[in-house]
């Protein structure tokens, strides 16, 4: 068990049988009467945002959460399907639930899903990804009024700024947190 004094920003709480975290924290005392710890809770399944005030002694659940690695294998139009790279049971995730991380996502990425209770609700990508360039325009010599960079649309859709002498069809390198180039990679 927590208790409020336990709170922090980043805190994965259960509140009525769903995960919340924590995504803003604030410690008040004020002078007379007891700490108070105001705080703003996001629900990991909905992603729906509010804020409620905590007193201090009291109890909460810790959020019952596992990362499990598995390996994306399709997308069927609706959901996205994840393979348990241990036991070979499939997950499907909504588009809803993997959010921006669609446009970084390619067939056989190994990826952490996050798991509620046994059913799947999020998913973290690794914080590199490796892409093939499927359009960017010829770089022309001497050309530098656009900037030292130009847009390049990778395999997945997502269109990355890069530098001049990356060509279409070359393999790179994005940061998937940022979705920004890193670095061409040789091979």
């Amino acid at each position: 068990m927590l208790e409020s004094g336990d709170l922090r920003k980043g805190t994965k709480i259960e509140i009525d049988g769903e995960p919340y975290v924590i995504v803003q924290f604030e410690f008040v005392k004020p002078g007379k009467g007891q700490a108070l710890y105001k705080c703003k809770l996001k629900n990991m399944i909905t992603g729906a945002q509010f804020d409620r005030t905590y007193r201090s002694g009291e109890k909460f659940t810790p959020a019952d959460l596992e990362e499990v690695t598995m390996e994306y294998l399709y997308f069927d139009g609706e959901n996205y399907c994840f393979m348990n790279n241990s036991n070979y049971e499939q997950e499907m995730l909504s588009a809803a639930q993997v959010g921006d991380a669609k446009t970084l996502l390619k067939d056989n990425t190994v990826c952490n899903v996050l798991m509620f209770q046994g059913r799947a609700i999020g998913l973290t990508l690794p914080n590199f990804v490796e892409l093939r360039i499927t359009k960017a325009e010829p770089w022309a010599k001497g050309d530098t009024a656009s900037g030292s960079t130009k847009p390049a649309t990778l395999e997945t859709g997502h269109v990355v700024q890069v530098p001049p002498f990356v060509n279409e069809g070359e393999l790179v390198r994005v940061d998937t947190r940022t979705g920004l180039y890193v670095e061409r990679v040789k091979g």
